[in-house]
This record gives C-alpha cells, structure tokens and sequence, in this order.
C-alpha cells in the first residue's frame, strides 16, 4: 500500500504540473479537438516515462517528480542517483558505482555513458576505483558523449557528441572530441528553458 501510494503521489505530481501549465484553446473548436487528441495519444509514453521514474525511486533513486527519465540502464545502487527538476535523460547507460548528481533543466541525450567507475592501471591489482559524476544546471550532455569518474560538468556547459570528457569543463565551455577540448565559443549565459518541454507527450499539454 505504501509502494502504492509513493508512485501515486509522483504520478499526481507530473499531472498536476502539465494541467497547471495547460495550453487552452477555445472549447469545441477543432484546436480545441485536435489538441486533445494529441493528448490522449501520447499518454501512454507519459505513463511509461512516470513509470520508470518510479521505479528508480522505489529502489533508493531521489529523482525530482518533474523530471523526465527515458529508457535508461542504470546499473548499481539506485540510491547513488539524484536527477533535478525539469532535467531529461534519454537512453542513456548510467554506472553507479558512486553517486551521479544531476542538477535541473539539464538534457542528456540517447547513447551518453556516465562512468563513476573503473581501474587503477598503475595497481598491480588491477583494484576498482570509484569517483562521482557531478552535472550543473542547463548542462547539455549530447548524443553518445562519455562522461568519465570524477568529472564535473559545469553550469550550461555542452557536451559534443561522441566526446569522451575525463576533465572538469567550467561553466557555459563547449568541449568536442576525444579526448574533449575546449572550442573558442562560449554558449550564451542567460539560460531560461526547459527540456523536458520538447517532449511529444509534454508538448501536447504545455504552454507553447
């Protein structure tokens, strides 16, 4: 019963902000109809995305009850992983060897990797070694990015695609490649968005 009522109030709590911040159109009219069409067409992803948000909760995971979690593989201690409201992860491979802290309105795109641990190449023993992934708010991690033990990932920093980052990047830097560097562009530092508003299921009932 407690289980049941713990999803419940999640469940509640995402309802609860999409029809707060509703977009209206005029009852009866064909946007009106059309609107809600799209509504009731994409409510299984939004249940599916609330479901796996759940689940990671019921396990130890403390994930903000707007943020949005996509297919993800999450492997070890659930109770390691802290999400952000309004922070979006996709079908990313999580490694929770030690904590992954994501902060709010950040969005990891499908295919990124957070390692929190490996081994220690220099040990005659080869011994495991842990170190935590920190990612600020309005950080960017893009499609296929790997993000390395002990890294964090500053305020509306971006992370190229495919880059392999084992350093800090500092606040609003750009890194591309393997292994990441800096590019001279910095990304614009008055940021006001959230993420999770680009997904279908979201679209359909938020403001636009």
């Amino acid at each position: 019963m407690c289980l049941f009522l713990m999803f419940l109030i999640i469940i509640m709590a995402t309802l609860s902000y999409l029809w707060k911040n509703r977009k209206r159109e005029k009852f009866g009219s064909f946007s009106f109809f059309k609107l809600w069409a799209k509504r009731i067409l994409t409510f299984g992803e939004l249940m599916r995305r609330n479901n796996r948000r759940a689940a990671l909760v019921k396990r130890g995971a403390t994930i903000h009850a707007c943020a949005e979690i996509g297919e993800l593989r999450a492997e070890g201690s659930k109770k390691n992983l802290m999400v952000g409201a309004f922070s979006f992860i996709g079908k990313a491979h999580l490694a929770l060897h030690d904590i992954i802290e994501i902060g709010e309105n950040v969005c990891i795109n499908d295919g990124v990797q957070l390692l929190t641990g490996s081994h220690n190449v220099m040990d005659t023993e080869w011994k495991h070694v842990r170190s935590p992934i920190i990612i600020d708010d309005y950080a960017w991690i893009c499609t296929g990015a790997i993000i390395l033990p002990g890294v964090t990932i500053g305020r509306g920093a971006v992370v190229g695609a495919g880059a392999v980052v084992s350093r800090n990047v500092r606040e609003y830097e750009i890194v591309v490649g393997n292994p990441a560097m800096p590019i001279k562009k910095k990304r614009v530092d008055h940021l006001n968005y959230n993420p999770c508003e680009f997904l279908a299921a979201n679209q359909a009932w938020l403001k636009s």
